[in-house]
């Protein structure tokens, strides 16, 4: 006579939800391959727009009429389909900073003196005489960046792609 226990199961840490617990989305999903028109679309913004102004409370003739002038005024609006392509420039002029502050932002100090400190540990000649306190190749880059004798150009980039070029020797102490 051989006893075997059987294994039970663990209760499972979360209850398994009911069917009519489940909560389901008010919209309809979106097929991805079904064409959508613009202006179903915008008439659907409209139409929340509308809601969003209009509220809890009841408006008057005046304000409904007013709100309806508005969304008239969306529904005549032009719809760019296609966003040009813009073609960066580099923005010039003599000696004057044009983007960001006048001054190096702490960011651009930090990587100028780790890329000129990395040049100098590698054997690069320094530009200015190694003072006697300089116990470290970045000692040397910050006092040659204090000097401002680093041949090197600072590029500053808006968000659309225009640039400036500003020489080191442009920006303020």
């Amino acid at each position: 006579m051989t006893t075997e226990k059987k294994e039970e199961e663990p209760a499972p840490l979360v209850e398994e939800a009911k069917l009519e617990e489940i909560i389901q989305p008010e919209t309809e999903e979106i097929d991805p391959d079904a064409e959508i028109s613009i202006h179903a679309t915008m008439e659907k913004a409209i139409d929340n727009y509308r809601k969003i102004k209009e509220g809890k409370q009841e408006l008057t003739d005046k304000q409904l009429e007013d709100l309806e002038k508005e969304c008239e005024a969306i529904r005549q609006r032009e719809i760019i389909d296609v966003d040009e392509q813009h073609e960066a420039i580099e923005l010039s002029s003599d000696g004057k900073i044009l983007m960001g502050p006048p001054t190096l932002t702490r960011f651009e100090k930090a990587r100028i003196m780790g890329a000129r400190a990395l040049q100098l540990s590698l054997g690069a000649p320094p530009f200015i005489d190694i003072p006697v306190s300089a116990a470290t190749s970045l000692d040397i880059s910050m006092k040659e960046l204090e000097e401002r004798v680093i041949p090197i150009t600072i590029r500053r980039v808006l968000p659309n792609g225009d640039y400036q070029n500003i020489p080191l020797f442009d920006f303020k102490e």
